[in-house]
């Protein structure tokens, strides 16, 4: 059997990702007692993915160079020496930008487990996964969200911004979301539940905000960072609260350019800003994993994955995060289950 699978062989330069990875082959080897051969199904695709491919320090270790780009995924187990892990078991683990792996269960940036039976294949990737977790985690743990709050979500049609407003909305808050794109905007406003949606690609966010924060945001939601933020730390109510989650915005470019502005703000408004991991609690995940399931069962909450096929195009699928083609959680299909 031969597995195919991309390589990290260049540190990221800038958003031109596509000359960082190369394509390899190779014979797989036979499994020793312990571990179990698995093969891939689904991939995630996630924003941190970029700064685990700089050699920067961070919470996890950055992939070296010559290794299999770092990715988790849904994979199927088709060969055991490991009582724990079963032919057919599906599992979610980090098994790379790969068809096939090997693993004894305990090693990796993510240890596997099996999914449950009673959900989609591909929603532990996404909003049954860690994005629900850093959705529901970031807002109600550092936004700490009452009825009423008015909350500003940026990149809000990805796959955490678009339930961070929709947990808002439970919650009793008014929700405005920034996205690029009328499609984006108009999937927020019809279908996802969000009270406004500003097209960043035509409008001034300044007078938007004016406009639909009257009187000031009590909760910032950011996944972008730069401008975003700068311009939203004008608009913030007293006592508001900047949920920092990521700052997709500053991928590929230079720190020394990045530049935060109107922080006095802060001072100014006695507010907050705090960034944080899914990981800090990651010990309330089970039982919050079951509270987002059951809103998806009641309708409160949806979802949408954005599906690209074939392991070849793993490359041109992280790409489309930085570029802002996606709408929800971006995935890449590799193969069926076995049944």
């Amino acid at each position: 059997m031969i597995n195919r699978k991309w390589l990290l062989s260049k540190r990221p330069r800038n958003i031109a990702l596509l000359d960082s990875f190369t394509w390899a082959e190779e014979e797989i080897k036979d499994i020793n007692e312990g571990e179990f051969l698995v093969k891939n199904l689904y991939l995630s695709f996630d924003p941190a993915q970029y700064g685990w491919m700089e050699d920067k320090d961070s919470y996890v270790e950055p992939v070296k160079l010559g290794e299999v780009m770092r990715a988790v995924s849904i994979a199927q187990v088709i060969e055991t020496r490991n009582e724990r892990f079963l032919k057919g078991d599906l599992l979610q683990g980090s098994f790379g930008w790969q068809e096939y792996a090997i693993s004894d269960g305990k090693s990796g940036y993510m240890r596997p487990f099996r999914i449950p039976k009673d959900v989609p294949i591909t929603a532990p990737l996404g909003i049954l996964g860690n994005t629900g977790l850093t959705a529901y985690f970031g807002l109600t743990k550092i936004g700490k969200p009452t009825k009423g709050d008015t909350v500003l979500v940026s990149a809000a049609a990805g796959s955490t911004g678009s339930v961070v407003g929709q947990i808002a909305k439970i919650m009793g808050c008014r929700v405005i979301g920034t996205a690029g794109g009328i499609e984006k905007c108009q999937w927020l406003t019809q279908e996802a539940g969000f009270d406004a949606a500003i097209d960043y690609t035509t409008e001034d966010l300044n007078a938007a905000l004016d406009e639909h924060c009257p009187n000031g945001i009590n909760i910032v939601f950011d996944n972008v960072g730069g401008d975003f933020l700068s311009t939203s730390l004008l608009h913030i109510a007293e006592k508001a609260r900047i949920v920092l989650c990521g700052a997709i915005s500053s991928v590929g470019k230079d720190e020394a350019s990045l530049k935060i502005s109107n922080y006095m703000s802060l001072v100014i408004k006695r507010a907050t800003m705090e960034g944080f991991i899914s990981m800090d609690y990651i010990q309330e995940a089970p039982a919050t994993l079951e509270k987002i399931k059951n809103w998806i069962n009641e309708g409160r909450l949806i979802y949408r994955e954005d599906v690209v096929e074939g392991l070849e195009h793993a490359p041109e699928t992280l790409l489309r995060l930085y570029s802002g083609k996606n709408i929800g959680k971006q995935i890449l299909k590799i193969s069926d289950p076995l049944q």
